[in-house]
């Protein structure tokens, strides 16, 4: 295959920055690097515009580097929730990929971040929370967390499970429940007392 050199005028990830020349093919620089204003063609001319090339880029590559370093000190603080769909058993139908992190990303925070820049060694099956590499720049990494989720309504055992599980043990004595409930019986009163009748007062004889 036939190749030929240009000189990048754009950022292009995979081939180089501004200012570097690069072989490609010859097919790929005639029908798109050159029509896309990605590249020009290395000539004694256009070597010329090396220096303001590189100037560019200096100052692109300045800007990246901040707005990433800004970027890594409030992504820490984040906890970026997905939700997934799962069995019976609990167990994730597929996995989590940086794609979808990336989705959620811009759908909960409004941070629009390259997939590439998240780096999963492999992609998450399972539930809970993970701690993930975020590779924003060659000098700049953080690490973001990650709470998956499942969809899929708790069933009954499932509920009576976390309740057993939240529950914390009673440790106190507690009097006998048919005691604190039972209905309070009357007192009898004397059957004396109930049947005697108030006696009328005797006249006071004349002295």
């Amino acid at each position: 295959m036939a190749k030929t050199e240009v000189i990048l005028i754009h950022n292009i990830v995979g081939l180089g920055g501004e200012s570097d020349q690069v072989k490609v093919a010859a097919g790929y620089a005639r029908n798109y690097l050159l029509p896309q204003g990605l590249a020009i063609p290395v000539s004694a001319g256009n070597k010329r515009r090396l220096e303001a090339l590189r100037r560019r880029r200096a100052e692109r590559e300045a800007h990246e580097f901040n707005t990433m370093s800004e970027l890594s000190k409030s992504i820490t603080k984040f906890t970026c929730l997905v939700k997934v769909k799962t069995g019976e058993d609990g167990k994730m139908f597929g996995s989590v990929t940086s794609a979808n992190i990336a989705d959620e990303l811009k759908h909960q925070f409004d941070i629009t971040l390259d997939k590439k820049k998240i780096h999963l060694e492999q992609p998450i099956k399972t539930l809970g929370d993970h701690e993930i590499d975020l590779r924003l720049h060659a000098e700049v990494h953080a690490t973001l967390k990650v709470r998956v989720e499942s969809t899929t309504p708790l069933t009954k055992s499932d509920e009576k499970a976390a309740e057993e599980k939240g529950a914390a043990p009673r440790t106190e004595k507690r009097g006998h429940r048919g005691d604190i409930f039972a209905p309070t019986k009357a007192i009898a009163k004397p059957a004396a007392e109930d049947n005697a009748k108030p006696r009328a007062a005797r006249p006071e004889k004349a002295k």
